[in-house]
Formats: C-alpha cells, structure tokens, sequence
C-alpha cells in the first residue's frame, strides 16, 4: 500500500510539474518580448513599425516557433539547445556543425555589440544621459576609449565566470524587475499624459508605411527594417526543449504559440504607439547623438520630461523627473546587461563544445574545470572579442555609427543560424526514421513550402539590410562590417570542421 501511494505521489507531482497554458504562454512572453525593441522600432519606423511587427508574426515568429516545437520533441538534447543534433538527423554532421558553430558566433558578435553597448545605460545611471560620445582621454577618440572599456569589461566577466559565482543571479534577478517595470511605467505615464493632452498625440499619426527617419522613407530602408521585426521576436530557438514538459503538448503548445504571438504583437503594438504620445520624431530623435545605442535612454528621459509639462509644472521639475526617468532606466538596462553577459559569456560556449561530437576539439577546449566551466575555451573566447572590439573601434572614429554598425551587426548574425533551421525542416519531416510524437505540419507540401516562405523572409530582410547603407549613402564599410561577423565564422566553422575531421581520420 505504502509503495503504491509512493508511486502515486510521483505521478501527480510529474503532472504538476507540467508546463500548463498560462504558464507556457509566460515562458515565451518573457523569451521573446524586451523592451528596447519598442524604441528602436519607432526611432526607425514611427507608427509604420507596427505593421512590420504584425507581418514578423505571421510570417515569422509562429511557423517558426512550430517548426522549433517539432524539433525539440523528436530530437532530444541534454546539452543545450539541442540544434547541432537536429540539423544533423536532418542534413549531415557538417552542415550541422557549421550552422551550430554560426549560431554560437551570433552570440560572439552579441558580446561585442554589448560590451560597447553597455557602457550608455552605465553613464546614464549617473548623469541622466548617454556620456560615451565624450570619452575622449589620453588622445584616444571617444570611440577608442569606449572600444578599450569594452575589452576591460569582457576581461572582468570572464574571469569571474570562470570562477562561477553565483551570487550575480541576484543581480541579473533585480535587472530583470527593473526592465519589466519599464513596460509598466510607459504604458501608466503614456495613459496620463494622453488624457491631460486631450488626446492630442505628439507624433502626429500619418499614414501606415511612412517614417519620420529619412534613413527609413525609400523602399530598401522599408524593407531593411524587416531584419530589426525578426529580431524582436527571436529567441525561438530555445522553445524546442519545451515540448515534451508540457501538459498536453499536442493542443497545449499550438495554442500557446498563438496566444504568445497575439499577446507578444499587440505589445509591441501598444508600445510603439504609447511612444508617439510623448515622443515627437523630429523634436527629440532627429539629434546627431541620438543612435540605436542609446534611444531606450533618450525616449525615457523625454517621457519624464512631458509628464512634468503635462502636469503643470516648471521646465527644471519636468527636466528632473526626466533625469530620473533615464537614470532608472540606466540601471535596470545595466543590470540586465550584466546578468545576460554572465551567461553568455559560457552558456553558448558551454552548449557548442558539449553539444557536438568532443573529437571536433582539443582536449583542452573540452575540459571542465571545478566549477563546471570550460576556462581554457573561455580565455580563447574573451581573446577573440577583444580583437574583434579593437578592430571594429579603431577603424571607426564616429562613436554614434559605431554604435549604429555593431546593432545591425548583431542583428544579422543573430538572424542568420535561423536559415540553417529552416533549409533543415523539410529534410527532418522526410526522414521517417525520426520518430516525431508532435507533429503540426503533417502534409510535406505545405511544410516545404511555409519552410521556403519563411526562408526567404529571413533572407530577404537580412540581404535588404546588408546592401541599404550602399544604395541610400554610399556606406560600404557599414555593408563589409555588417558581413564580416557571418562570413568569417562560417568560413571558420567549416575550415575548423575539415581540419579536426582529418586529423581524427589520421588517428
């Protein structure tokens, strides 16, 4: 009796360990939505974004996030992501370890992105505003002192990862509260301002694909900005390992997909309209200063600036509150920063080396160290961002494209691992000796035909983005830098792969 109540027990607590709906729609909300994406969107588009936004879901985000749902039940891994073994049963070793190599190199970009990134919300925090346009010390230009922070504080992570504290969850906890917040405040003051506004929006509401930033107006601007929709809703990857830990998978996770992309869409929807209450384009983003890098920051600060107007009081109390308002953002953003930093600085390192056959690396590269880190592969790691940082900075004097290159950068790479998915999702739903218990594409017609629609939306939006600083400026070096990152860690993905290949042969 004892053992069967035992057994009993164990089975109820499996079922109330289920991911429910509610609870599963939350995981992805909270994947997928971030806030900063509101105001890059309406720096670039305006009102117009909205419309990306919605498209990205439709053509996006949920035959996506399916097909990553049809992955993670058939393909299981304990190692990760799982992507190196779904491309694998899907294609070939090869093509997996280059697809899964480009997307731990996503990350790598990603890290040298931020690391410059991080220092706006970092001097925010302090003085209200972005002060990284006036580093210049030493006779360095305020983009090279910003490139050499950038190393310093990539050498810092490492080496308290590596030493695997644990006490910097609290920290990345308290940034992630902040940022939530963040939502919260703009929708409350973006409400009070509008209702002591009479309704009379600072943005005037012009027609749906027209924006305010001359670097967005023609048709490749237009279409460039597909990229930065995409982008907003990535993250996808990592849905896959939730399948088979949720409660009636079958119905549940289908259903919870759309319910996010609706909830997730309106969001972002509702943000970048709640912007237009506050935020006049030409007023308040039309400065030189103003960038990618620091527009969460600028637009904060302007929200606190027009509640005090709107409320009646003097222009010193409305520059104060907006003072705060930025400075709050600066340190949640800070926060947040150094808490996906901690992570990233080894989850997708840790995930590439254990995640892919161990005769592809040097022994080195595999060995773990007391406290469950890859130190030697880590070191590697922080040397090759410091000499990407150093290269990217000193190569460009303007700190504000600096800024401008290394988001489009990121954004790119970040996009690009997705097109192995997807080339990969019809071979997987062929092989039948995959046993696949979920399944929502079940007609192969349609499964290549939605894979290859999606793929050239990816594709489209990334090609768009690569070649607009050509056609509309003249800018081939943002164009070659935007490049760089994929084509050298595709090309070194391969190579790495032939070469270690070999050698093991030879053994």
């Amino acid at each position: 009796m004892t053992t069967i109540q035992k057994r009993w027990g164990e089975i109820m607590a499996e079922k109330e360990n289920k991911i429910t709906l509610t609870a599963l729609v939350m995981m992805i909300f909270t994947t997928v939505f971030g806030f900063a994406n509101s105001t890059v969107a309406f720096y670039l588009m305006g009102y117009a974004s909205i419309l990306f936004y919605l498209l990205a879901a439709v053509l996006f985000f949920i035959p996506f996030a399916l097909m990553m749902a049809e992955y993670g039940a058939a393909v299981k891994s304990d190692d990760g992501s799982g992507m190196y073994q779904w491309l694998q049963v899907s294609v070939n070793a090869k093509f997996a370890f280059v697809g899964t190599f480009m997307w731990f190199a996503s990350y790598i970009i990603w890290l040298v992105s931020t690391s410059a990134k991080v220092w706006i919300p970092f001097t925010t925090t302090f003085f209200g505003s972005d002060q990284t346009q006036k580093f210049a010390l030493f006779g360095f230009n305020a983009t090279q002192v910003i490139g050499i922070l950038s190393c310093l504080w990539m050498i810092l992570v490492t080496v308290v990862s590596i030493k695997g504290v644990k006490g910097i969850v609290r920290v990345t906890s308290l940034g992630g509260i902040a940022v939530t917040s963040l939502n919260a405040i703009l929708l409350v003051v973006s409400g009070i301002i509008l209702a002591l506004n009479h309704g009379q929006l600072a943005q005037p509401f012009v027609h749906a694909l027209h924006s305010p930033n001359p670097d967005y107006q023609a048709p490749v601007g237009l279409m460039s900005f597909a990229v930065f929709a995409i982008f907003a809703y990535g993250g996808l990857e990592v849905l896959g390992g939730m399948v088979d830990k949720t409660k009636n998978p079958e119905k549940t996770f289908p259903r919870g997909i759309m319910i996010s992309a609706v909830i997730i869409t309106l969001g972002y929807a509702l943000g970048i309209l709640c912007w237009g209450f506050s935020t006049n384009w030409d007023a308040v983003l039309s400065d030189p200063t103003t960038n990618m890098g620091n527009i969460s920051y600028v637009m904060m600060k302007n929200l606190g600036y027009v509640l005090g107007q709107s409320l009646g009081l003097t222009t010193a109390t409305s520059t104060t509150i907006g003072l705060w308002f930025a400075r709050y953002t600066g340190l949640g953003m800070f926060l947040a920063y150094s808490g996906a930093f901690f992570t990233l600085t080894y989850s997708p390192l840790k995930t590439l080396i254990l995640g892919t056959p161990k005769s592809l690396w040097p022994k080195k590269f595999t060995k773990l160290n007391k406290n469950g880190m890859p130190s030697y592969a880590m070191i590697v790691q922080c040397t090759v961002v410091i000499v990407i940082i150093l290269l990217a900075s000193f190569v460009t004097s303007d700190a504000s494209a600096f800024y401008n290159i290394l988001t489009l950068m990121a954004n790119v790479s970040m996009t690009l691992p997705y097109l192995f998915l997807l080339y990969a999702f019809p071979k997987f739903k062929q092989n039948k000796a995959i046993h696949k218990p979920f399944e929502v594409y079940k007609s192969q017609t349609w499964t290549t035909i939605i894979s290859w629609v999606v793929f050239v939306v990816v594709l489209g939006a990334n090609i768009f983005t690569l070649i607009q600083p050509i056609l509309e400026h003249g800018k081939i070096q943002s164009t070659i830098w935007m490049l760089v990152g994929p084509v050298v860690f595709g090309l070194l993905g391969w190579i790495w792969y032939e070469v270690r290949t070999r050698q093991t042969v030879k053994q």
